[in-house]
């Protein structure tokens, strides 16, 4: 590293995630600055001596006028970037109760638009991962025992249909790994068709290989056998790749390799896997602080642990126990 390079300060921003009606705020980088004419999360520097949360609502105020309550903000997730010419640290913050109108008060232009139709090219890139966990839902579903297609199936149908939640499950990951792949493959090509009847999106489990039989899948979840087999992403950008993680090193690879997120766990102890040691929220913590990807927490969790993940600066809970039948 030349002495130039590693005499770049690392600017600490704040970054809300301001979500109102399902909607999130956006606004326009001036053209003369860091990145102009490209959209951005309102935000900004985090002063000498000044909390995160702190800077956060002043400069929300400062820009749109918005007043945030600083209770309602809970941690989205940290991303370090190095532009080449500057490195920042983007701390980011959700709140759905920001009070007011949106204005932009610096003559940047704002609007309220649809996670959806949020991309990636018209972003800086250290905004990318934001995007991404907009995009996804809190909750990642995870199917249980499944011993025949018939009755997997019907496991599905019930469990997309009483989802203990509280919300409709917009994420499965089918997983059922003592199947025969051919009887895999068969369970997965109908299982499409019953997430797509109940609004959600299907993740495949295993290998590469399992995806390239069921390309219509919105996604492939690669448990850490697999994925500590590839040096590069598997799978085209636009379809979702996701890494099952349990300590720092396998997180680093998970990033490495492209993932769009990754599981980490076991949080809690587990009656599935008692010989496995829980991570417990302080390492889980720690480790979900130096991803910058989405982190779902993994292992003994209810959906009534969503805050507590969240809190973490985790995505949200993954699991099998609270919604399969």
């Amino acid at each position: 590293m030349t002495t130039a390079k590693a005499n770049v300060r690392e600017i600490h921003v704040a970054v809300g995630v301001i979500v109102r009606e399902g909607r999130v705020l956006i606004a326009r980088r001036p053209d003369h600055v860091h990145q102009g004419g490209m959209l951005e999360f309102p935000g900004g520097k985090v002063e000498p001596e000044e909390t995160v949360q702190a800077a956060l609502v002043r400069e929300i105020a400062e820009e749109t006028g918005l007043q945030i309550p600083v209770e309602s903000l809970h941690p989205v997730i940290g991303i370090r970037h190095d532009y080449g010419d500057k490195r920042v640290f983007l701390d980011v913050w959700r709140t759905e109760q920001a009070q007011g109108e949106a204005h932009g008060l610096e003559g940047q232009p704002v609007e309220w638009m649809s996670p959806e139709n949020l991309r990636d090219e018209d972003f800086p890139a250290a905004n990318r991962p934001i995007i991404q966990a907009l995009q996804l839902p809190f909750f990642l579903a995870i199917t249980g025992g499944i011993n025949t297609s018939e009755i997997g199936l019907k496991q599905l149908q019930k469990a997309l249909s009483s989802a203990a939640t509280g919300e409709k499950v917009r994420l499965v990951l089918l997983r059922a790994p003592g199947m025969a792949k051919a009887d895999y493959d068969f369970l997965a090509e109908a299982a499409l068709d019953v997430c797509e009847a109940a609004g959600a999106q299907l993740l495949v489990h295993g290998s590469l290989g399992v995806f390239d039989d069921n390309p219509d899948a919105a996604g492939l979840h690669l448990p850490w056998h697999e994925a500590q087999k590839l040096e590069a992403r598997p799978v085209p950008e636009g379809v979702l790749l996701g890494v099952s993680c349990h300590n720092a090193n396998e997180i680093n690879h998970a990033v490495a390799m492209g993932a769009d997120y990754v599981t980490l766990g076991p949080v809690k102890p587990t009656a599935t896997h008692p010989g496995t040691a829980a991570l417990g929220w302080a390492q889980f913590r720690e480790l979900v602080a130096c991803a910058p990807i989405p982190v779902f927490g993994l292992g003994g969790l209810e959906p009534t642990d969503l805050d507590a993940v969240q809190q973490a600066g985790g995505q949200g809970v993954a699991g099998i126990r609270y919604w399969w039948p």
